[in-house]
């Protein structure tokens, strides 16, 4: 049993999170910063912007364990919620970061 709670723990630990987005708002092309910890090219593959019914590809420019630089695509204007996509594609992971794109 201690084996499957040290497993849980191991796993939820590595798994991508960020923490912060700045600027937390722009427009198409626009250059963002998203930070937090487990993002380097080992963990997460793709990054998207989803409202929750609609998930929009980024582009990365550059990932490092701590940051993931990305271009805003061509979305609707709103808030969005910065989501992952572990590079094994076994997992989306929705993040508790979000980003508005103006008019």
């Amino acid at each position: 049993l201690g084996a499957i709670f040290a497993a849980a723990a191991l796993a939820f630990q590595s798994s991508p999170l960020l923490s912060s987005v700045d600027p937390d708002s722009g427009k198409e092309g626009d250059t963002v910063s998203a930070k937090g910890q487990n993002l380097d090219k080992k963990q997460v593959g793709e990054l998207y912007l989803t409202d929750g019914k609609h998930d929009i590809k980024a582009a990365i420019l550059e990932q490092a364990d701590a940051e993931i630089r990305f271009k805003v695509p061509k979305a609707d204007a709103g808030r969005y919620h910065l989501m992952v996509l572990t590079t094994n594609r076994s997992h989306f992971i929705e993040q508790p970061v979000v980003f508005t794109i103006g008019e």
